[in-house]
């Protein structure tokens, strides 16, 4: 297709009339009127092909094909918007830039305040967007990250020389203080048999730990899946479960759900987390400042965790 023949000014009422569903809140969000987003919608369907909005009683709904238009669009959209906010310099002052990082839970959880702490102090207009990475976002890279700013990812999922280590850590084992199973200390026997909490995208999905715990013929008899460590203590407390938690995140909320962090028991390799970035940004200033607030932040929590767990 060529560029030069497609309206470029349908981008927009394409991106809303999927996010929205309907013309008449598609037009309110643009400060359009409906009949100009009526038009747009006939361009596009000419365009396409296809209804893209189909009508089901009061209601639109969108069409197999717009649904698998709606990620690309709104990505083509934050593309658009970077191109056109790219600064030849960047004033962290008065920016009012945004950021758009992504990662897990445990990265934000760990990471984020202390990053929106240290903009926020010199930078108040500036905004960072924390989105949860998926697993074909994720699969994607390094491609994919064309369409964000960054990610943190721990070494290993993404090939690509464009990196800034930000977090170390490893893994521990929690349990509830009166599990009745435990002893002083965590045995292999305990890993085998006690049921787990564990935290994946999908019940085939395993961390690297366990990974690691299954070629040393271990196999954790899974009871419970949480698509979020944040969550999983939560599972944990007040059960007969273990479950798999990065040691900061353990040692922050093991008071608040009144769990014990325990040592794994069998070597386990820890986690290095990074911030990776596409070449494209390599030089753009507000990005370049971007990665110097995030070395302030690698900075202070290098080495905060000091102590371990209480057996």
């Amino acid at each position: 297709m060529d560029l030069r023949s497609l309206d470029m000014n349908l981008l927009l009422p394409l991106h809303a009339l999927l996010e929205e569903r309907s013309v008449s809140r598609a037009a309110e969000r643009l400060s359009l009127s409906q009949p100009a987003l009526s038009a747009s919608l006939a361009k596009l369907r000419r365009l396409f092909g296809d209804e893209l909005l189909v009508r089901h009683g009061n209601s639109y709904e969108l069409s197999p094909l717009a649904v698998s238009l709606r990620e690309r669009t709104w990505v083509a959209v934050q593309t658009m918007e970077r191109l056109f906010s790219a600064e030849a310099e960047f004033e962290p002052s008065t920016s009012d830039r945004d950021f758009r990082i992504l990662g897990a839970d445990y990265a934000f959880r760990m990471a984020g305040r202390e990053l929106a702490m240290a903009v926020s102090a010199v930078a108040p207009r500036v905004r960072l967007t924390f989105e949860t990475l998926s697993r074909e976002t994720m699969e994607a890279a390094p491609e994919s990250l064309r369409d964000c700013d960054g990610m943190i990812l721990p070494h290993g999922f993404i090939s690509s020389d464009r990196y800034m280590d930000l977090l170390d850590d490893r893994w521990v084992v929690v349990a509830a203080r009166d599990n009745p199973d435990l002893g002083d200390e965590l045995t292999v026997d305990d890993l085998a048999t006690l049921p787990w909490v564990l935290a994946m995208s999908r019940t085939t999905q395993f961390t690297p730990a366990i990974r690691q715990m299954q070629t040393l013929g271990i196999e954790p008899l899974v009871e419970v899946v949480t698509p979020s460590f944040v969550t999983l203590p939560a599972l944990v407390s007040g059960t007969r479960r273990l479950g798999l938690l990065q040691e900061r995140l353990a040692l922050a909320v093991q008071g608040l759900h009144g769990l014990r962090v325990l040592e794994f028991p069998v070597p386990i390799a820890p986690i290095k987390d990074a911030f990776w970035w596409n070449g494209m940004y390599d030089a753009d200033p507000g990005h370049v400042w971007l990665r110097g607030m995030l070395a302030q932040v690698a900075e202070s929590m290098a080495g905060e965790v000091d102590g371990r767990a209480e057996a």
